[in-house]
């Protein structure tokens, strides 16, 4: 009887010890599982805000605003933001009137370099009046510069049109260079002779 009572109590401690190999392993499997679905999340959005409004401000001065109908935010290890139903960014001046502003389609906005990529139906207007057409534009904050490799069309106030590409300006669009253009301009009539 005694024989028979090890046995059993064997027999219990080799199921038990059985059935906790297979919990362990179950747990192994459930951390690899979770490792997984949350490296795939990782590329995931953070954040998604509709109806964005966003003021910018230095030393309580407006500087500029920004509007979009869905600002989706991804944290990787370098962040970004993507607007994809459109996006109006409106620079103000010193006495807080509108100095200009950028319309397009869809923008991606790079947090650590401070770049903002414009794409599709690109339209930037400046204070002076200047449109500056394209469908792909690159602002560097930081350095307060546009450029472009796409073809583009600028029309200033005065009439005169400017197109090619391959462009680059100050983020005033003054002081524009470009290579392969054509321009249509006015030139007074006393400096025709």
């Amino acid at each position: 009887m005694l024989l028979a009572s090890r046995r059993q109590v064997s027999n219990v401690l080799l199921a038990s010890l059985a059935i906790i190999a297979c919990g362990l392993q179950a747990c192994e499997n459930d951390l690899q599982k979770i490792k997984a679905i949350s490296a795939m999340q990782s590329s995931l959005p953070v954040d998604t805000t509709r109806g964005v409004d966003v003021i910018y401000s230095d030393s309580a001065i407006v500087k500029g605003r920004l509007l979009t109908p869905l600002l989706i935010k991804y944290s990787t290890a370098k962040p970004y933001d993507v607007m994809p139903q459109g996006v109006k960014v409106i620079s103000f001046d010193k006495l807080g009137k509108e100095d200009g502003n950028i319309v397009a389609d869809s923008a991606v906005q790079l947090e650590t370099e401070n770049i903002t990529r414009f794409y599709k139906n690109v339209i930037v207007t400046t204070g002076d009046g200047t449109t500056f057409r394209t469908e792909e534009l690159i602002w560097d904050q930081p350095k307060k510069t546009f450029f472009s490799t796409k073809p583009f069309e600028m029309v200033r106030p005065n009439g005169d049109i400017t197109q090619g590409i391959d462009f680059k300006s100050d983020d005033k669009l003054e002081h524009a260079v470009w290579k392969s253009g054509t321009a249509d301009l006015e030139v007074p009539e006393n400096q025709t002779q």
